[in-house]
């Protein structure tokens, strides 16, 4: 039998959740940048990536609006400094994530393999947040405005880099990626 979670557990799992949010649109932003620093993203590429950078800082401002309306809702009472810690430690994760990722000697499919990745899990997310918030009648904090867009489409694809081929079974999540690894690696998804 599933156990419903209790007001209090909600108000946990809200907290947590609206942080991990919080850090991955934080993430996102630190990503970009370190990637057009590592000249992995150039000329197209890097200029719609600072679009995609432009859009996380807006959904990290709507996210701290709904945080904060969430705080001042008497049924609710959100521990806005949980949510912080809990932003923190979700964009310490990704970085290390990102690290790792990409290795030592990264290239530029690999940069964008991983902002695949990444919104991915932006995506799941907020599909979690969106049903946490569903448990509380506040109808000031709403997500339709900040959930992305995107559903998940897994693909089989191979992808062709250099001589070398290989199959990948890869979730792609936005298009601009999706379109950007087609056009560099011929890959057909």
């Amino acid at each position: 039998m599933l156990k419903v979670p209790n007001k209090k557990e909600n108000i946990v799992n809200l907290q947590k959740k609206l942080g991990e949010v919080l850090g991955l649109e934080r993430a996102a932003q630190k990503a970009v940048d370190e990637l057009i620093k590592m000249k992995l993203l150039k000329s197209e590429s890097k200029n719609e990536a600072k679009e995609i950078q432009g859009e996380a800082s807006t959904h990290e401002e709507k996210i701290q609006e709904v945080a904060r309306i969430f705080s001042e809702d008497k049924e609710v009472r959100l521990d806005i400094a949980k949510v912080e810690e809990s932003a923190k430690e979700t964009e310490e994760k990704a970085a290390k994530i990102m690290k790792v990722y990409l290795g030592e000697k990264p290239d530029t499919s690999e940069a964008l393999e991983f902002l695949c990745l990444a919104e991915g899990g932006e995506v799941a997310h907020y599909e979690v947040l969106q049903a946490i918030c569903s448990n509380f009648d506040n109808k000031k904090a709403k997500f339709g405005k900040i959930h992305p867009k995107r559903r998940t489409k897994a693909s089989l694809s191979v992808c062709w880099y250099g001589k070398k081929s290989r199959i990948c079974v890869t979730p792609f999540y936005c298009s601009f990626y999706e379109e950007m690894i087609l056009s560099k690696h011929r890959c057909s998804f």
